[in-house]
Parts: structure tokens; C-alpha cells; sequence
């Protein structure tokens, strides 16, 4: 059986992703389970996708614990715990990671000692403010990567799962996912299907009655540690909205009171200020702003502007 686990940022296309991997290997034969897994639904938070694919009947359920192969979209995700990227990563586990450096330096710095491929961001990846949808190229690169999975299952796939969003994002999701699929040429059938998990050794969980609390404190009001104030979720974002001043009118109570996370601030004067240790890049903001004062920029480039005084 197969095992393969995509992990990328809401908006990235990892759900999509596991819809054309798993339709092109029902093309050739295989049963197929694929599933996104997500917390909030919001853009750029950490989610995974994962596909099963197996010649006979598959009795295995939930997420992948022990994957064949990890499909990278977002190299941010790699130092967050909470993403699980190398949850149940072996030796023999292939991992391919859409990034702009080398595959050298990769597996130096994760000391991974399987199979590490790289492959280049697509165009405009770095370019714009807006992390592109990369779920296509992905799923023909790990296409290639497993060898059974031929070019036209995978086109047929392409075009059945991105067929509602038009004809322009049909070709260019077909163009990317085949350019993958010819990338990845080199590795073809370095995934070997993992071998059967069993049940044998399983040892049910430990379990501990938790008598109920009283009523003033079970109610909603938050009383202890790991709240949402501690929990720092800015390092979900993609891209960062930044206010220009010279053209913010001060209307404050607009894009305050329509932040979904309540991370912007207000002056005594009306002037707003993003918190963006909770700002999680959903960029409302930016689309509320009646002056247009509130602007997207790429992550990765407004980042450092943050720590200057």
C-alpha cells in the first residue's frame, strides 16, 4: 500500500493535491482513501492531505502516522511542531520539499536520513504577495515518484478535479503538474509501497476520569495557561498586511471591528496597529479598507522590517 501525506497552508491546495493523486491512481486500478485534515479554515494555516492507495481492499482509517512518502508545499511548515511534517518519518520514508534551496542543506538541517528531493517553487511563488495554489505540481511530482501512476492518469485526474474553477485553471494546473511529473523523471518509482500494518502489538490507550468541574469554572471564560493570547498563531501567515499612514484615514472601527481574530489595535487617536503576533494573514483588512491604506506583502520580505524599532 501507499502512503502519502501532503502538508502545505490553507489556500496552497493540498486538499486538491490528494483529489488528483487519489483520481489518478483509481485510473490505473488502485483502491483509493484521500482526505484533507485542517483545524481552522482560514488562509495560511498549517493543514495535510494525505492518500492511500493499495491493489486490494483498505481496512487501514485516520491520518497517516507512517508514511511512504511527504509532500512538502511550504518550507515555513518544517520548524512549526504543530504542522507534524516528520510525524512518522523512517529511513525508507521519501520526502519532496517545494522550496529554493538546496536539498543538501535540507537534509543537513533536519538530519533526514531518507531520500530528500527538492523541487523549485513554481513561477510567481516568491514574486507576489499571495502564497500560489501548488496542489497540481505537487501531486505529479509524488505521481512520478511512486511509478504507477502513467502520464494520461494523471492528466485524465487533473482535469476531472480542477475542471469547476474554468478552463484557465485546467491548463494551468495541467501544465504544472505534468512539468512535475517530468521532473521527477529521475526518481521514478523510488516509493516503495509500505507493507501491511498490524494490529498485534496494539496496546489501548491509558484513560483517566476527569470528574466534572464546577459550573463557574467549566463555564466559557478562559482561567489558566495556553490561551488564545499565548498562543502565538502569526506564524501561520503567508503574507503580512502593512498600513500606510500617510493614507489611513483613521476609520478604525472598520477594519477592528471585522478582523475575525481581533488583532488590531487602537490608538486614544483612532490610528490602528496590527498585532502580528496573532495576525494569522487572512487579509480582510486589506479588502475592508475603505482609503485603501492596508496593503499585502510577502512574509518572507516584511519579516525582518518587524524586529527594527
Amino acid at each position: 500500500m501507499y502512503r502519502i501525506r501532503f502538508h502545505g497552508r490553507g489556500g496552497q491546495g493540498m486538499k486538491t493535491a490528494a483529489n488528483i493523486l487519489g483520481s489518478a491512481f483509481f485510473a490505473e486500478g488502485f483502491e483509493v482513501q484521500d482526505a484533507p485534515r485542517y483545524g481552522a479554515e482560514r488562509r495560511g494555516a498549517p493543514i495535510f492531505s494525505y492518500v492511500r492507495a493499495a491493489r486490494s481492499t483498505i481496512n487501514e482509517r485516520g491520518a497517516i502516522t507512517r508514511p511512504d512518502l511527504v509532500v512538502v508545499a511550504d518550507d515555513t511548515l518544517l520548524p512549526v511542531p504543530a504542522a507534524g511534517v516528520l510525524q512518522g518519518c523512517t529511513p525508507r520514508t521519501v520526502m519532496l520539499l517545494v522550496s529554493g534551496e538546496a536539498a543538501e542543506a535540507w537534509r543537513s538541517r533536519l538530519k533526514f536520513s531518507g531520500l530528500l528531493l527538492v523541487m523549485g517553487e513554481s513561477a510567481g511563488a516568491s514574486a507576489g504577495a499571495q502564497a500560489p495554489p501548488v496542489g497540481a505540481l505537487c501531486a505529479g511530482a509524488a505521481a512520478r515518484l511512486t511509478g504507477a501512476i502513467g502520464r494520461t492518469s494523471l492528466e485524465r485526474a487533473v482535469r476531472a478535479e480542477v475542471a469547476s474553477h474554468g478552463t484557465g485553471a485546467v491548463e494551468s494546473s495541467l501544465a504544472e503538474a505534468l512539468a512535475a511529473f517530468d521532473a521527477m523523471a529521475p526518481h521514478a518509482g523510488a516509493v516503495p509501497e509500505g507493507g501491511t500494518i498490524g494490529a498485534a502489538g496494539y496496546s489501548t490507550p491509558d484513560w483517566i476520569d476527569v470528574p466534572a468541574d464546577d459550573v463557574l469554572v467549566a463555564a466559557p471564560d478562559i482561567r489558566g495557561a495556553a490561551t488564545s493570547e499565548a498562543s502565538m498563531t502569526g506564524s501561520w501567515r503567508t503574507s503580512r498586511p502593512v498600513i500606510d499612514y500617510d493614507h489611513c484615514n483613521r476609520c478604525s472601527w472598520i477594519c477592528s471591528t471585522l478582523c475575525p481574530d481581533s488583532a488590531i489595535d487602537v490608538d486614544p487617536d483612532h490610528t490602528p496597529r496590527i498585532d502580528y503576533d496573532h495576525c494569522k494573514g487572512c487579509l480582510i483588512c486589506v479588502a475592508v479598507c475603505p482609503p485603501h491604506a492596508i496593503r499585502a506583502e510577502p512574509e518572507h520580505r516584511t519579516s525582518a522590517e518587524a524586529l527594527s524599532p
